[in-house]
């Protein structure tokens, strides 16, 4: 008789949820509040104190950066790659970006030449001995990483807070290559930038409260949401993101569906705004395989093994829509 209670008495909440369900099944538009929700991180105590940021890598997530920081934040901006004609490449591509919200009415032409004359491009590490604040942005390669943190604690001034947008790899030990560990944080912006509104933030073991509350400023001055995240492998997003990606590769592998089946069933069964293998596709399997290799090394657990499916795909080169073939092409 007491569990015939206990069951009427969870029918009768879960049927309460129902109406909170069904909202937000009917509204994506919850999730940022919710992430909101969860962290105290969007009230920084400071102000960010920064006129001019360094970032490092004029790739799409490099440039979205300088993009927003440019707009939003309205800051003097320096973007630093060693390859001049992706430089230029990425300039004239954000440009088309910027005209574009012109002719649909989002920005003035005013506005538009601003936010591009707050661009600076450079070559030369030594460019950033007067930045406030350095968001690096290359490959996740443990080795550059801590090589260029090592560079910079020379070059830019003492007082300058050196983040990292690494999508997994370790703040501790990118920090550790740094004369200033105490300055170094995780700074982990979504693709597209300018469109996506979450930074996850991580601190690391050494990164001391002024550097968080300063990053904190500085994130919601370019517009961004912040939820905050222990400095473990993965973080918050890839940590649960990445595996789901991988199963669904290796769902693929092993004939339980075809591709068009498994992202049709995850976006009209699970509301997903598109498939997992079309997200793949665009995030770039050799960062998805990156981020797994860190996950499986770094946790020891098998189940963050790489698929071997998109192990295979990454050595044929097939990377997804940025190499025009990934599980589809483009």
């Amino acid at each position: 008789a007491g569990q015939m209670g206990s069951g009427h008495e969870h029918t009768r909440n879960f049927n309460e949820m129902i109406p909170t369900i069904r909202a937000v099944s009917r509204s994506r538009a919850t999730i940022p509040l919710l992430s909101r929700a969860f962290s105290s991180s969007s009230t920084p105590s400071v102000a960010h104190g920064v006129r001019k940021l360094g970032v490092i890598g004029a790739g799409q997530m490099g440039m979205g950066i300088a993009h927003v920081a440019a707009q939003v934040a309205k800051l003097e901006v320096v973007v630093l790659d060693a390859d001049k004609a992706k430089l230029d490449k990425s300039l004239s591509f954000m440009d088309s970006i910027l005209a574009k919200n012109v002719q649909k009415g989002k920005m003035t032409e005013a506005e538009r030449a601003e936010t591009k004359a707050r661009i600076t491009p450079a070559t030369d590490i030594n460019k950033f001995d007067s930045v406030d604040f350095v968001i690096e942005a290359v490959s996740e390669n443990p080795s550059l990483k801590q090589s260029l943190f090592k560079q910079l604690s020379t070059i830019t001034p003492a007082s300058t807070i050196l983040a990292t947008n690494t999508s997994s790899i370790g703040i501790t030990l990118i920090g550790a290559s740094s004369t200033r560990p105490e300055k170094v944080i995780g700074m982990h912006f979504m693709n597209p930038v300018p469109v996506m509104t979450l930074v996850e933030i991580i601190p690391s073991l050494a990164t001391n409260d002024e550097t968080l509350q300063r990053t904190l400023a500085l994130a919601k001055a370019m517009g961004k949401t912040t939820t905050m995240s222990k400095d473990m492998p993965g973080f918050i997003a890839n940590r649960l993101l990445m595996p789901y990606l991988n199963e669904a590769c290796q769902a693929l592998l092993e004939g339980l569906g075809t591709k068009e089946d498994i992202d049709a069933t995850m976006k009209l069964g699970c509301n997903m705004p598109m498939g997992p293998l079309t997200l793949a596709d665009f995030i770039g399997l050799d960062t998805c395989l990156a981020i797994m290799r860190v996950l499986h090394t770094e946790l020891g657990d098998s189940k963050y093994r790489p698929s071997p499916l998109l192990v295979k795909y990454v050595e044929a080169g097939w990377l997804g829509k940025k190499t025009g073939r990934g599980f589809y092409t483009y």
